[in-house]
Order: structure tokens, then C-alpha cells, then sequence
């Protein structure tokens, strides 16, 4: 049985990961080698540019960081989830949507929605 919430949670963990060598270590763990991420901002395939795309966004914003919002739920190898990016302690400003397909309890690929971006951002 696959853990909807542990696999959403390490995604975030990802998303937050500093560390260039901790991250390609979490990718090669918890996402497929053919992996694929996409939103309506950027897109990447395969753990190098999944990775570079993260370096980006932390450039981006140097002082936020993603968080769960809600339970994450699914069926099959499907999976949903929420998340807020944003300064710690404080309602995120930048909220999305992600849906994950999976493979043998794995990411295969993202498919992010923007559900709050402010102006400018």
C-alpha cells in the first residue's frame, strides 16, 4: 500500500532542500529516472532539470519555503495534494494544487496548478 501522505511530504521536503547533493539524493529515491514535472510556469524531465528547476525557485524566493495545506488523498497511482509557499509563520502567499502520478510507490510526474500567486510574484 502505497503512503499518499509520506510521498506528498518528502515531495515538500524536496522543494525545501538547500543542499544541491541532498536533493539529486531525494529525486533519485522518490522519483522515477524518466520523471516528469510540469506547471504553467516551467517544465522539466528527468532528475537534472527537475533539480535545476527547484534551484530556480529557491533563487526565486530565498526566504520561503513550501508546506503542506490539508491531507493529501488519491486512488490508485494517483495522487493530490496542496501546498503553500511562503515566509515562515505567516499565511502563504503563493498557494497551488499538484497532481502526481506514481509508479511502484514513486513520482513518474507532476502536474502543478497555480491557485494563488500574487502580483508581481
Amino acid at each position: 500500500m502505497t503512503d499518499l501522505t509520506r510521498i506528498a511530504s518528502r515531495y515538500i521536503d524536496l522543494w525545501n532542500e538547500r543542499t544541491a547533493s541532498r536533493r539529486r539524493e531525494i529525486l533519485s529515491q522518490e522519483w522515477t529516472a524518466d520523471a516528469h514535472y510540469a506547471d504553467p510556469l516551467m517544465r522539466g524531465n528527468g532528475h537534472e532539470e527537475v533539480d535545476a528547476l527547484i534551484a530556480g525557485v529557491q533563487q526565486r524566493f530565498p526566504d520561503f519555503r513550501f508546506k503542506l495545506i490539508g491531507e493529501p488523498s488519491g486512488f490508485g497511482d494517483h495522487l493530490r495534494f496542496s501546498w503553500g509557499l511562503g515566509p515562515d509563520g505567516v499565511d502563504s502567499p503563493i498557494k497551488g494544487t499538484d497532481f502526481a502520478e506514481l509508479k511502484e510507490g514513486r513520482i513518474r510526474s507532476i502536474t502543478g496548478f497555480l491557485d494563488q500567486v500574487p502580483q508581481g510574484a
